[in-house]
C-alpha cells in the first residue's frame, strides 16, 4: 500500500523528527512535526515525487499555532498533509517557497491572517487586508473594533 511506504520512508529518513504519522484515508498520510523540519522534510518529499504543494494553512489551538500544508504525488495519487507545530510565543516557521512557487501566495495570506512568519520568504508582506492593518484576525484573540475597518468621521 503506497501509503504505508510513505510513512515508513518518512520514519526512515527522519526518525523522531516524526512525531505522528497515520493513513487518514485512502491515499490520504497525516504527519505531524516541530516547525524546525519543516524545510528538510517538504524538500525530502519534493525530491520523491511530491511535486504539487497544493495548500497552506494556518490555525491557531489554545496552545499552539500549526501551519498545514497538502502536497500531493500526481503519480502514486497519494496526498501527504503536514501539521508543523509553532509555538504562540514565536510564531514563525522556514518558507518552502523555494521548493514550491505556489508557497508564495499561501505564505502571504497566513501571515497576513494570522501573523506566522515565514522566514525566507522573498516578499512576506499582506495580501488581502490594507498594508497599516493592526492585527490578525483570524486569531482566536483578534478583537475587532470600528476603527480598524472605519474612518471616524467629525
Amino acid at each position: 500500500m503506497e501509503e504505508d511506504k510513505i510513512i515508513n520512508q518518512l520514519k526512515e529518513k527522519f526518525g523522531e523528527k516524526i512525531l505522528d504519522a497515520k493513513i487518514q484515508r485512502a491515499r490520504r498520510v497525516v504527519i505531524t512535526i516541530n516547525r524546525d523540519d519543516i524545510y528538510e522534510v517538504c524538500k525530502y518529499l519534493y525530491e520523491n515525487g511530491y511535486e504539487y504543494l497544493s495548500c497552506i494553512s494556518a490555525v491557531d489551538y489554545e496552545d499552539r499555532f500549526e501551519s498545514v500544508y497538502h502536497i500531493f504525488n500526481a503519480k502514486t495519487r497519494v496526498l501527504v498533509q503536514i501539521k508543523a507545530i509553532i509555538p504562540k510565543d514565536d510564531p514563525k516557521i522556514k518558507s518552502v517557497y523555494s521548493i514550491w512557487k505556489a508557497a508564495d501566495w499561501f505564505e502571504r495570506e497566513a501571515y497576513d491572517m494570522m501573523g506566522i512568519v515565514y522566514e525566507g520568504h522573498p516578499d512576506l508582506r499582506r495580501i488581502l487586508l490594507p498594508h497599516d492593518f493592526k492585527g490578525f484576525p483570524l486569531r482566536k484573540d483578534f478583537k475587532l473594533t470600528p476603527a480598524q475597518w472605519f474612518e471616524k468621521k467629525g
